[in-house]
């Protein structure tokens, strides 16, 4: 049976460093997935000169984010609505609503990943789009009658994220401080619903975040500690309401119909 599932993110790379990994390990198998990329990234840097100008990091980013899924052996259909990077929280949130409540009535996805309300770096884009993308999973699930079993919300587990700056306080390095912008902020471990080992598609992960050249992915940072941030990946369950101390699942699909 295929399995369907939409991401909405905001910029291109957000579902690289999101769901690259968890989706990596099922390619090859019968899937379909859907992007929904709120903007092309033109507000983001440009590491090399040679790779474009700021009047063409929109389409530069566009390519750059195609090259990423091909890197992770997947050919999803991506819609870039090319809102405003860095203005997204002023779109009028019904507007965004509608936009991707039509795009996931086409879809019918059996899962949707997007942000949760911290938006992962509580960057206001991020923060916009997983608002705007909660309220248009349920506004589609109620308008379809098939898919909508899940949704998911792209988190990092505020354990792993603290063992990650001991990791950095141990070498000397200044660890990631959630208070200041654009910095990743952690959610209790508790409320970690799906956690997906990735280690197995690091290699091709990896690749593809190198494919966004023009932001120079994790070059700061040590290559050996490299595993620790692309091997695994975390979510809450937004959608359906969790009874009880529920399991943690290990894959996107599981437990669902025909998984």
């Amino acid at each position: 049976m295929t399995k369907r599932i939409a991401c909405v993110f905001a910029h291109p790379d957000d579902d690289t460093y999101g769901v690259g990994g968890s989706l990596a390990l099922h390619a090859g198998s019968d899937i379909e997935i859907t992007v929904i990329m709120t903007t092309s990234g033109e507000a983001g840097r440009i590491a090399d000169a040679a790779l474009a100008t700021h009047e063409t990091l929109a389409a530069v980013r566009e390519v750059e984010g195609r090259a990423s899924w091909a890197a992770l052996g997947l050919e999803p259909t991506i819609h870039f609505l090319r809102y405003p990077d860095s203005g997204v929280a002023n779109v009028p949130r019904d507007q965004l609503v509608t936009v991707y409540t039509e795009l996931l009535l086409e879809a019918r996805p059996d899962v949707v990943v997007t942000f949760g309300p911290d938006g992962v770096t509580a960057h206001e884009d991020h923060i916009a789009v997983g608002a705007a993308g909660t309220e248009a999973f349920h506004a589609a699930r109620a308008q379809s009658d098939a898919g909508f079993h899940r949704l998911l919300h792209n988190v990092l587990s505020a354990g792993r994220l603290e063992a990650f700056n001991e990791v950095l306080r141990s070498r000397g390095m200044e660890p990631m401080d959630p208070t200041q912008p654009f910095m990743p902020r952690g959610v209790p471990d508790h409320m970690i619903g799906v956690s997906v080992d990735c280690s197995a598609a690091n290699d091709r992960k990896l690749e593809a975040l190198r494919e966004h050249r023009t932001q120079a992915e994790m070059e700061d940072l040590p290559f050996d500690l490299w595993p620790l941030v692309l091997g695994r990946e975390d979510f809450v369950v937004a959608w359906p309401e969790q009874q009880g101390d529920p399991p943690v699942l290990r894959d996107l699909f599981e437990g669902l119909p025909g998984a």
